[in-house]
């Protein structure tokens, strides 16, 4: 009875690369930030809180609008590094990036009492309801 055996390809590299010395590499780079904002929303009586995750990003760069029951969170994020020596610039990191979140609340906001404050990379949003109209029923003469 013969024995069965699998081919392996990459078998054969293995003598190609033996001898060789791989040295493991290690980057310090600091990395873009996730560009996902995380968001918390709780409901009050009469009004939303929503807290929003949106570190690095200045005060001035964020944009909120609020249009019925739809919210709109967006911010631009600008990061400029650069590392010198003397005269010589041994490294220059840039990363600028948009980031947003929208979504929709079950009822709709008055936009005219919306509040927000920005501190310590958190965005804190105070979003009162717009009182419900209630139907009126017309009796048909």
């Amino acid at each position: 009875m013969t024995n069965i055996t699998r081919y392996d390809p990459f078998n054969e590299l293995d003598d190609v690369f033996k001898g060789l010395f791989v040295r493991p590499m290690r980057f310090d780079l600091d990395l873009a930030p996730q560009m996902k904002m995380k968001i918390d929303v709780t409901k009050a009586d009469d009004s939303y809180t929503v807290k929003a995750d949106i570190p690095g990003v200045e005060k001035d760069d964020i944009q909120v609008s609020v249009d019925g029951s739809e919210v709109t969170i967006s911010g631009e994020i600008k990061k400029e590094t650069e590392e010198k020596k003397g005269e010589e610039v041994l490294r220059s990191e840039r990363y600028y990036g948009k980031i947003s979140r929208s979504f929709t609340l079950p009822q709709d906001v008055d936009e005219a009492k919306v509040s927000a404050k920005y501190a310590d990379g958190v965005l804190k949003l105070t979003l009162p309801m717009k009182a419900r109209t209630t139907r009126k029923k017309i009796t048909v003469s």
